[in-house]
C-alpha cells in the first residue's frame, strides 16, 4: 500500500503560478502523475511521468505546466504557471497503473483556486 500526499495548493490569480507537491510512504517504481477534478465533472488526466523521466500532458496544459520526480522516486512535483480560470480545481496525485482516467493509487487532492 502506498500513502500519497499532496500540499501547495492555493488561492492565486490569474495569470499566476503554484507549485504543487506530492510526498509517497516509500518508493514508487512506476509511473506516476497528477489529475484534477472540478465538482461535477469526471477527474481528467493533467500529467504524468515515468520512472525514466518520459512525460506526458494533457493537451489544455500548452506548456504551461512542469511535471517532476525527486531523485528518491517518493516526490511528484507540478509547477503551475500562467494559470487561468478554467484551472480551478482539487489536483490529486496518483501512482502506478496509470490511465486516462485511473490510477492504483491516489492522494487526497489539493485545491488551487484561480480567480480574475
Amino acid at each position: 500500500q502506498v500513502e500519497l500526499i499532496e500540499s501547495g495548493g492555493a488561492s492565486v490569480q490569474a495569470g499566476g503560478s503554484l507549485k504543487l507537491s506530492c510526498k509517497a510512504s516509500r518508493s514508487i517504481a512506476c509511473a506516476m502523475g497528477w489529475f484534477r477534478q472540478v465538482p461535477g465533472k469526471e477527474r481528467e488526466f493533467v500529467s504524468s511521468i515515468s520512472t525514466a523521466g518520459f512525460v506526458e500532458y494533457a493537451e489544455f496544459v500548452k506548456g504551461r505546466f512542469t511535471v517532476s520526480r525527486g531523485n528518491s522516486q517518493r516526490a511528484l512535483y507540478l509547477q503551475l504557471s500562467n494559470l487561468s480560470t478554467d484551472d480551478t480545481a482539487v489536483y490529486y496525485c496518483a501512482a502506478c497503473g496509470l490511465t486516462d482516467t485511473s490510477a492504483t493509487y491516489w492522494g487526497q487532492g489539493t485545491q488551487v483556486i484561480v480567480s480574475s
